[in-house]
């Protein structure tokens, strides 16, 4: 009696070990048709494949990390975050937690997160400090943090001159001013005057150089994002 539960034990045992194995096998063929498949073109067909590998392995590393790739690669960097995060703190292959980090640098820079994005590519050069492209990215994405601080700053700035301006102007104030009504005639005169006269030559010189500037920004704007854009043609796979 004894040997046979035994035996039941040794076969529970066993095919749990033929399946696991069965799984395992199924999931890396599916992850390789996905590799084939975004090496293609096929970004769709791929994003599939690896779902698929996903079901059968939720535990691969493989799958998760190259779906991320995917549904960036297709726009959604957003569902693609959700999918590679769990991943940046349980990574132990050489090399694999940098390209993590990189790329979910990339899909917070996607999602205009600058400061996630800044963290994430500084985590990347920890572990790989010689990576030229996520240098590149990290300069880019503090660039823009930068840019939109600035314009945050100047937002409250504006409003606190708005707000003394009000202060100024509050009707209350007329009160305490006995000689707020008397005018000024120096100053009335100044009102009457006509404004100053542009000829057309000064008026084409202001308008030529607001030109050139506007020119030079946008310049430098499109160099900006054609780094961007050839750093999401390169996202890190395996």
């Amino acid at each position: 009696m004894k040997e046979d539960v035994n035996m039941r034990i040794v076969l529970i045992m066993l095919f749990t070990f033929v399946f696991s194995v069965c799984s395992a096998q199924k999931e890396k063929g599916e992850v390789r048709s996905g590799n084939k498949a975004y090496e293609k073109g096929d970004i769709e067909r791929a994003e599939l494949e690896y779902r698929r590998a996903l079901e059968q392995s939720p535990e691969s590393v493989f799958a998760r990390y190259n779906l991320g790739n995917a549904l960036y690669k297709r726009g959604n960097a957003q569902e693609a975050e959700k999918v590679v995060a769990p991943l940046k703190d349980s990574m132990v292959i050489d090399g694999a937690k940098s390209k993590v980090f990189h790329n979910l640098g990339n899909y917070s820079l996607d999602q205009k997160k600058y400061s996630e994005a800044v963290e994430h590519y500084k985590s990347s050069l920890r572990d790989n400090p010689n990576d030229i492209e996520t240098k590149a990215n990290l300069a880019y994405a503090q660039k823009m943090l930068k840019d939109e601080q600035d314009k945050n700053k100047n937002k409250d700035q504006n409003k606190d001159d708005k707000d003394n301006k009000d202060k100024k102007e509050d009707p209350k104030d007329d009160k305490q001013d006995p000689n707020k009504d008397k005018q000024d005639p120096n100053k009335e005169n100044e009102q009457n005057q006509p404004p100053p006269k542009i000829t057309p030559q000064a008026a084409q010189q202001m308008l030529q150089a607001i030109q050139n500037k506007e020119k030079e920004t946008q310049e430098k704007v499109d160099k900006e994002k054609a780094k961007v854009m050839e750093s999401r043609q390169k996202e890190k796979n395996w």
